[in-house]
């Protein structure tokens, strides 16, 4: 029910005191993992939710337990029905929340429902992504009072009503990191980044041989294409993304030596595997761990992306 207008290709206006549905089901919610976020953000300001359960990648289970355990200690009923997550509670209070695992998801759901409920909520071992301080700024624009974010403690107290805004969203830490790792042979310059974000990105490059040069705004990647072998570990930021796992692993296998690409996020995430080595990758998968064997270059092949970012890195090989 909001009403939301093109701007331009880079601007978007949303009116969004026009709601009148909380329920929202269709086919293109189900195909999209971030649809768990209207929950939070529906239960903060109506108290009530219907949202049809997560879709998106199959790179492992993503389960929503965290964000349900959250809703819940604020006071609110959650149940699972018809294939939608179904929250309602009389009123949202405050409350002192800790999060099993870090998770984005939760920590963002829970922060948006947290940010109109009554008195302080206090979310412990909380995500600490780019993009978590930038939901928690574009909220604080609104009004919100939200402190912490960036680190793994956030206090939230919660405010009656929230009022329009204007914001620039950050640029995105992982399409910057793809083109980063595209350019790992050629000097190529990467703007409108920040490249504090970039770091773990940038640390790999470096180890497998190119140099980067960072600016206010922009990374500047040289490389004579001579890659070295090197140990990559995802972990929640500021570790080395999950999602910048099968690019690096593209670069990896071509470079000289033996790479070992431990995947600690997603249990599913190995599946562009098949398809790298179709085109002469030598890489082998033994649980969450890909050892790769850098071949001299690939080969032309037809391919299938199992997921998002197996896409772009079939595309940079």
């Amino acid at each position: 029910g909001a009403m939301v207008d093109r701007i331009d290709a880079h601007t978007v206006k949303i009116n969004g005191s026009f709601i009148k549905d909380v329920t929202v089901d269709n086919e293109f919610i189900r195909r999209i993992r971030a649809s768990y976020y209207l929950i939070g953000a529906l239960l903060g300001k109506y108290k009530k939710a219907e949202v049809a359960l997560p879709g998106g990648c199959d790179i492992g289970s993503r389960p929503i337990d965290l964000h349900i355990k959250g809703f819940r200690a604020m006071g609110a009923e959650v149940d699972i029905a018809h294939g939608l997550v179904i929250a309602e509670a009389e009123k949202l209070n405050g409350t002192h929340i800790y999060l099993d695992k870090v998770s984005v998801g939760a920590t963002i759901n829970i922060m948006m429902a947290a940010s109109m409920a009554e008195g302080k909520t206090v979310i412990e071992n909380a995500a600490k992504e780019p993009h978590v301080v930038d939901v928690a700024n574009f909220l604080n624009s609104m009004g919100a009072n939200i402190r912490g974010a960036g680190t793994d403690v956030i206090r939230i107290v919660g405010v009656e009503k929230l009022h329009k805004t204007e914001y620039s969203v950050i640029p995105d830490q992982i399409e910057a990191g793809t083109f980063m790792l595209a350019a790992a042979g050629g000097d190529v310059l990467v703007k409108d980044v920040i490249p504090k974000h970039l770091e773990a990105t940038t640390a790999k490059l470096v180890e497998a041989g190119c140099k980067v040069e960072e600016f206010d705004d922009a990374v500047r990647i040289i490389s004579d294409g001579k890659l070295h072998h090197t140990q990559v570990t995802t972990l929640p930021y500021p570790g080395f993304p999950t999602d910048m796992q099968p690019q690096m692993a593209v670069i990896l296998g071509i470079a000289e030596g033996t790479s070992t690409v431990t995947e600690s996020i997603f249990e599913n995430r190995f599946k562009y595997v098949d398809e790298l080595t179709r085109r002469g990758a030598n890489i082998k998968v033994e649980s969450n761990i890909a050892i790769i064997n850098g071949v001299a270059r690939y080969t032309g092949a037809r391919v299938n992306a199992p997921d998002l970012r197996a896409g772009p890195a079939l595309g940079i090989a």
